[in-house]
């Protein structure tokens, strides 16, 4: 049995500190020595939930590659349950370029399936059928199987999807907003109709992140919540993974039985959590509810 089954969003990150951004032209600069870790939405709502205690299991793709080999190394490390199959055109990356204040942007490479779904749908109905809740990377092996999950999702319990920057038009995103009942979107793309697109997503509950600015809560038939960011306890370090961390708490606490207005509360202090360096929390830093 799991409390969360993460499906989809495992990679690698090539993090690489930069002086400035944007970055100023240049032929070359000297940076700091340049990382390799996991990364990606997938490995940060897997690794934040795991570091608030919940029972973590993941389901992706990864390449037989060095790339592949980091992911595999960094969930074994944490104990997180992988459930893997190997994608021939390797694993996915992306390059993120974080500034002294802890701000980044990210190159990402999503590397599109092609072919059958690497799960038979029977897998996926058995791993949703030991799930406490359920949450959706937009990963594209994953379209011709949602069907197959929603039908095999049991009674009482959530399914919730990251539409990141989605920008409230564009159709990729919608089978996974259609599914979902909790729906996690960054307002950089949505602002200034952002009340208006989750009003459109009703009857889900939809969380408009705005980072240091925090975040919006919508519920259907409610006026909307606002939700401050938390104060960080220490330097920020890398945004990257906020996100992540957010949906990570926001799911932990309702899961523990947390109103969404107390759960989103709690998801900001999680989300706080970019004063370290990485995806992979020690022990102790993020907060318990």
């Amino acid at each position: 049995m799991s409390d969360l089954l993460v499906l989809g969003g495992l990679g690698v990150d090539v993090r690489v500190r930069v002086p400035a951004l944007p970055l100023p032209l240049a032929d070359s600069l000297p940076v700091d020595p340049v990382d390799l870790r996991i990364g990606n939405t997938g490995a940060g709502v897997t690794l934040a939930a795991h570091a608030l205690g919940l029972r973590v299991t993941v389901v992706d793709v990864v390449g037989d590659d060095p790339p592949g080999d980091v992911v595999r190394a960094a969930l074994s490390r944490r104990d997180v349950t992988a459930v893997l199959r190997t994608d021939s055109r390797g694993t996915r990356r992306s390059v993120n370029l974080v500034d002294p204040a802890g701000r980044r942007m990210s190159l990402y490479d999503s590397r599109p399936w092609q072919g059958s779904p690497p799960f038979r749908p029977d897998e996926l109905a058995a791993l949703v059928a030991e799930a406490a809740h359920v949450h959706l990377s937009i990963m594209d092996w994953t379209l011709d199987l949602l069907p197959t999950l929603r039908a095999a999702l049991p009674d009482g319990v959530g399914i919730s999807t990251d539409l990141h920057d989605w920008d409230g038009r564009n159709p990729y995103h919608r089978p996974f907003a259609d599914l979902a009942d909790l729906v996690f979107v960054s307002g950089v793309r949505l602002c200034p109709a952002a009340a208006e697109t989750a009003a459109a997503l009703a009857p889900r509950t939809v969380v408009v992140t705005h980072g240091a600015d925090g975040a919006v809560l919508y519920r259907p038939g409610r006026p909307p919540v606002r939700v401050p960011a938390a104060t960080p306890p220490d330097p920020v370090v890398d945004s990257n993974g906020a996100g992540d961390a957010f949906a990570a708490g926001f799911v932990a606490g309702r899961l523990r039985g947390g109103t969404p207005e107390v759960a989103a509360r709690y998801a900001a202090q999680v989300a706080a959590a970019c004063t370290h360096d990485g995806m992979e929390y020690p022990s102790g830093l993020l907060p318990r509810p």
